[in-house]
């Protein structure tokens, strides 16, 4: 190791102890990607829903996938299942 390498410049040491000097100030974090990502879990979850709900319907259940909207559908299978 050559001992010009080893030592840090004059130049260098000054900017380190004016950076130790200066107040620490506490890094602002930006919350929007946050919020994205917490939004974007329930969005998903949604869209799993409803595209499993249309492909059981239509698919499992041979009935029409536009029926899976349809409200009368949801009561028969509530009556269905809690009757």
């Amino acid at each position: 190791m050559m001992p010009e390498q080893s030592r840090p410049s004059g130049a260098s040491t000054a900017q380190a102890r004016q950076a130790s000097a200066a107040p620490q100030r506490k890094k602002r974090r930006d919350y929007a990607p946050l919020l994205a990502r917490i939004m974007l879990i329930p969005f998903l979850l949604l869209i799993a829903l409803v595209a499993g709900a249309i492909t059981g319907y239509s698919i499992l259940g041979k009935g029409s996938a536009v029926d899976v909207f349809d409200l009368h559908t949801w009561k028969h299978m509530y009556d269905l299942v809690f009757s």
